[in-house]
């Protein structure tokens, strides 16, 4: 789970933000701004920084291009080496009966981990690409590597299924790191292992005749740990 709804199929992740668009549809160029609020940040089965985070977004996408940031921020002062700042760039297609291909590069940033911005080993690269069925069996199938500031080059692997039940949205997703002996303590698993299994559950909450909460629960399991978490969010 990481709350990106600009990186929803790049990532795997089944969390709703809300955005505010700047442009009319016609102008073909859209911005969007938004924060989620989660009790746990997890990502990819695993919890950073043991606080509730503020997560904000900004993401600005024209033609099926996309340019984005998102941070997380812990609660909690004793977390703050966790803190984070990714930047990234994607380009999305689709085709009519919903299948579609996306290529994304993300920049991982941390900068109260000792490294300063400017720092070239503050910044690890990914490049990660995903495929989604038609409307008919939308499972989306993703791949991330790590390209630069990673001796390992450890890849990760998801598959995420969307299933509309009544008012509730769920998602169910597995995901698994490929493994490597070079660098085992990025995913922690030298060879390939399930790390990232569970379900998510959305729905909105109805405030006023215009304006609703999305309240977003998961149910997440580590295989590789042994850890679950229950994790719940809302998107402002």
């Amino acid at each position: 789970m990481r709350s990106k709804l600009a990186r929803l199929a790049w990532m795997g992740s089944i969390v709703l933000m809300t955005s505010v668009t700047s442009a009319p549809a016609e102008d073909l160029v859209d911005v969007n701004v938004g924060v989620d609020l989660v009790s746990r940040y997890i990502w990819r089965g695993t919890d950073y920084g043991n606080s509730p985070s503020i997560q904000p977004a900004l993401s600005v996408s024209s033609h099926g291009f996309e340019l984005g940031a998102w941070a997380a921020y812990a609660f909690s002062a004793s977390s703050s080496d966790t803190d984070e700042i990714d930047f990234w760039a994607g380009y999305q297609w689709a085709a009519e009966s919903g299948a579609g291909f996306g290529l994304i590069v993300t920049d991982y940033t941390f900068p109260n981990a000792g490294l300063k911005f400017g720092d070239s080993e503050a910044h690890t690269i990914e490049v990660g690409a995903s495929v989604t069925g038609p409307e008919t069996f939308p499972l989306t199938a993703s791949g991330y590597v790590n390209v630069r500031n990673d001796d390992g080059n450890n890849t990760y692997f998801q598959l995420d299924y969307p299933l509309n039940a009544g008012t509730v949205e769920l998602g169910f997703f597995v995901g698994a790191a490929g493994g490597s002996a070079e660098n085992p303590g990025y995913y922690g698993t030298e060879t390939f292992h399930l790390i990232n299994v569970g379900v998510s559950a959305m729905r909105e909450i109805e405030v006023s005749g215009s304006f609703s909460l999305p309240l977003t629960g998961w149910a997440i399991y580590n295989p590789l740990t042994e850890t679950a978490y229950i994790v719940v969010g809302v998107s402002l």
